[in-house]
């Protein structure tokens, strides 16, 4: 019952059935791990697709983390219904007219691609460790192994072919699956603050940014936990991957949110009170000002200057995490903020998402974690870091 009042206070004219926001924070939390999916593919492709070599180090790695969390991208939606075993009806009797229903296909599809896509990249690991193992460990392998292995140069140019081919398709795959979360918002044009024609384009560079400042702190991180340094030439890749999306990404919502306030329609008057109001702090401090301007500024500076060693490292990881907590914050705006106007535009509610409970913060902080502790998991049975895999599968070559 919580969970149904906690939209708790409100302003000016609503219904009655507007006091409940049905979208709550577990909704905010799907279209940001969709979009780390996205992102996090995007830098694989850069290597796979279009040669960056200076992402070479992370590419292999790229694709674990997209993987990793696509599969937990259904959870926020299976928690949010109140039967989520109801799911599969969605699969069974598809309902082409809705976005949602949609959604499963089309992540399905998603899913299988990405497990191929992670075979062929890792298969020469699987046959090395289905040769070296044995127990419970080497049988997984050897399953995994499909039976083939074959590491000769003519079957590695075959799997490569497969990597590439598998790899553009993923590209407008990755994209379209985020750009349609856009579209589910922008399409609705009884929302005021999703009814723009923007969104499905602001959803998907922000996307592209959000996985690769992701991938620019697990790189970090791992790189400290397993006592390496950290490739300056592919920090700075990823930095300017970063920096160049991150200025369409600024550019796109500043324009959005200019035609959003020059509209002079019914229900600007309600908008501008929220734009002075609720929204001083998460929109234009958070997400504007700290998440976004500020790592602009830094990543521009470093570039400017050249700089290099340790302090290009900390300056581009904190902006890195600071990107991300701009993208959750827009993630927050564009959730809760559109569904905290009125539709009648006279009035604003007031989210309070509980802690303790099906939809609260805690449990979306529980499925934010979950991507993580799969990627420790996998990154120890598929391990993506070359300073391993290049002398050893060299010899089993």
């Amino acid at each position: 019952m919580d969970t149904l009042f906690n939209a708790s206070s409100f302003t000016g004219y609503v219904y009655p059935n507007e006091t409940i926001i049905p979208w709550t924070v577990l909704i905010v939390v799907y279209p940001y791990l969709t979009g780390l999916v996205a992102g996090a593919f995007t830098v694989s492709s850069l290597y796979q697709v279009f040669g960056f070599e200076r992402l070479r180090p992370v590419a292999h790695f790229a694709l674990l983390v997209s993987l990793c969390c696509m599969v937990v991208v259904p959870l926020p939606l299976l928690l949010h219904l109140g039967h989520p075993e109801r799911a599969f009806n969605a699969m069974i009797t598809p309902h082409t007219t809705s976005a949602f229903a949609v959604f499963a296909y089309a992540a399905a599809f998603y899913v299988i691609l990405l497990l191929l896509e992670t075979w062929f990249v890792f298969r020469p690991h699987i046959v090395h460790e289905a040769q070296q193992r044995t127990g419970l460990l080497g049988l997984f392998y050897r399953v995994l192994s499909l039976g083939s292995y074959d590491l000769s140069e003519k079957a590695m140019r075959y799997d490569r072919k497969w990597i590439f081919a598998l790899a553009i398709i993923g590209i407008p795959g990755a994209h379209g699956l985020h750009g349609y979360v856009g579209f589910v918002f922008g399409s609705l044009k009884s929302r005021e603050w999703w009814s723009s024609d923007l969104m499905p384009a602001i959803f998907l560079f922000s996307a592209i940014i959000s996985g690769t400042a992701l991938l620019v702190v697990l790189y970090v991180i791992s790189c400290k936990l397993r006592r390496v340094t950290v490739d300056l030439a592919c920090l700075k890749g990823m930095a300017y991957t970063l920096w160049g999306f991150m200025m369409f990404t600024l550019l796109l919502e500043g324009v959005e949110f200019a035609s959003l306030v020059y509209r002079a329609r019914e229900g600007i008057d309600v908008i501008m009170e929220f734009v002075k109001g609720p929204l001083v702090v998460p929109f234009f401090i958070l997400q504007f000002g700290v998440g976004s301007v500020l790592p602009i500024c830094v990543l521009s500076f470093l570039i400017w200057r050249g700089t290099s060693g340790n302090r290009l490292v900390t300056a581009v990881f904190a902006s890195a995490f600071l990107v991300l907590l701009a993208v959750l914050m827009m993630r927050w705006n564009v959730v809760i903020g559109g569904q905290e106007i009125s539709k009648t535009g006279k009035g604003l509610l007031a989210y309070y998402p509980p802690i303790i409970d099906r939809e609260g913060l805690l449990a979306a902080g529980i499925v934010l974690i979950t991507p993580f502790i799969l990627l420790l998991g996998m990154v120890r049975l598929f391990w993506p870091w070359e300073e391993h895999t290049t002398s050893e599968y060299a010899v089993a070559g």
